[in-house]
């Protein structure tokens, strides 16, 4: 009786153990991929804040140049972005109430001679004005 009891026993579970095997396994959850959405257009700049950026680049390789012909380079690629080699060259000393005290005025060329003699790029563009050419025919320049 008791080997009975026990055969029994085995066929039910044998039984159990086909009928999971025989049953399909769950298909798995889809995983949903976040949807990614396109970065925002990067904000446009001005034609002034690309030229500045520029100069700025243009400016400190001037000043760092390691001998004359290589600054004179950067001067001629400089002097390229201007409307003619007189462009006026502002450098402001003083500023209250909204009232600009000027340096002497100066032209580009001269300021970039400055620049190569000197080896010091101490101020930075706080204002330029571009003509309808798209070269730069004013630049105000303040102490860094």
């Amino acid at each position: 009786m008791l080997f009975l009891a026990l055969f029994i026993t085995l066929a039910i579970g044998a039984c159990k153990s086909k009928k999971k095997a025989a049953t399909p396994a769950p298909a798995p959850a889809t995983v949903e991929q976040p949807v990614q959405q396109a970065p925002p257009p990067a904000p446009t700049r001005s034609a002034e804040e690309i030229a500045a950026e520029k100069l700025e680049n243009y400016f400190n390789s001037v000043a760092a140049a390691g001998n004359a012909s290589m600054a004179n380079q950067s001067i001629q690629e400089t002097l390229a972005m201007f409307s003619n080699q007189e462009t006026p060259v502002l450098i402001v000393i003083h500023e209250e109430n909204g009232i600009k005290d000027y340096d002497e005025p100066t032209t580009i060329k001269k300021y970039l001679e400055y620049l190569k003699d000197t080896k010091k790029n101490l101020n930075y563009i706080s204002d330029i004005r571009m003509d309808a050419g798209g070269k730069v025919s004013e630049l105000e320049l303040r102490r860094k």
